[in-house]
């Protein structure tokens, strides 16, 4: 995905993405990946977020904060390991927003993609409208997951309200260590040295900040590895505090 950094940061400055013109495309935009993160734990499998789907969008059809949208990769990622959408036992969603719903939404002429799975997203969540909500498959086992609440063996949710009224991230948790999925409380490593930027799509930007502050303290502890959805190449890393403050370090592999 593309994303129109002035528009999505309106606080930011053109010197601040000078500053790092690395997170740029030739065409100026802020360049985020779409996805989500398979967690395998004794013949069991979970997903975070599904992902936009088989769509391609052009920067005129979509918002003015975004450039060009291009889904329809997740399948293929789930067969390079010899797996399908059909194995997925429990698909957790940080958000109903359409680019982590994407895959669970029914497909003109095909079967539900995640019919056997079980369906968690926070109480808050489930009570928005959306096109997930209205046209969910009536057999599929829904979880109003409360925070704290453990969804999958070792996972479990962290409310982080602010980007939506009930969006959470997950807490992957094993032999003394962490791994945070956090989907859409940041979007971009930049914004872990400025979290008090309002992003537009928040709904809430005070509540939006706080859980960003949260996060970017939880990063910065021992053991602990962040899962950036939206990090474009460098979606697994860890905070650490230099002179010029807190960023984001890319970890290639997060150890798990």
């Amino acid at each position: 995905m593309q994303m129109n950094p002035r528009i999505w940061f309106p606080e930011s400055s053109d010197d601040d993405w000078s500053a790092h013109a690395d997170h740029l495309d030739d065409e100026g935009f802020l360049v985020g990946s779409i996805g989500g993160l398979l967690v395998e734990h004794q013949g069991r499998t979970l997903l975070i977020d599904a992902g936009y789907g088989a769509h391609q969008v052009s920067a005129e059809q979509s918002h003015p904060a975004l450039g060009r949208l291009i889904g329809g990769d997740l399948l293929n990622g789930f067969r390079r390991i010899g797996r399908s959408l059909a194995d997925v036992d429990v698909l957790a969603l940080t958000h109903f927003h359409d680019d982590h719903v994407g895959w669970a939404l029914p497909r003109p002429g095909q079967a539900p993609a995640f019919r056997e799975a079980t369906v968690v997203a926070s109480a808050v969540e489930w009570t928005a409208p959306s096109p997930l909500r209205a046209s969910r498959d009536p057999s599929q086992r829904l979880v109003r997951a409360g925070d704290g609440e453990e969804i999958f063996p070792g996972v479990t949710v962290w409310r982080t309200p602010g980007h939506t009224a009930g969006h959470t991230a997950y807490v992957l948790s094993s032999a003394g260590r962490r791994l945070i999925a956090f989907g859409d409380t940041m979007h971009t490593p930049v914004q872990i040295g400025h979290p008090q930027w309002r992003s537009v799509f928040d709904a809430d930007h005070a509540a939006a900040v706080r859980s960003r502050q949260a996060l970017i303290a939880a990063l910065a502890e021992p053991d602990t590895v962040g899962f950036g959805v939206h990090f474009a190449d460098v979606v697994f890393g860890r905070v650490i505090t230099g002179a010029q403050g807190p960023s984001w370090e890319p970890v290639d592999d997060p150890g798990w």
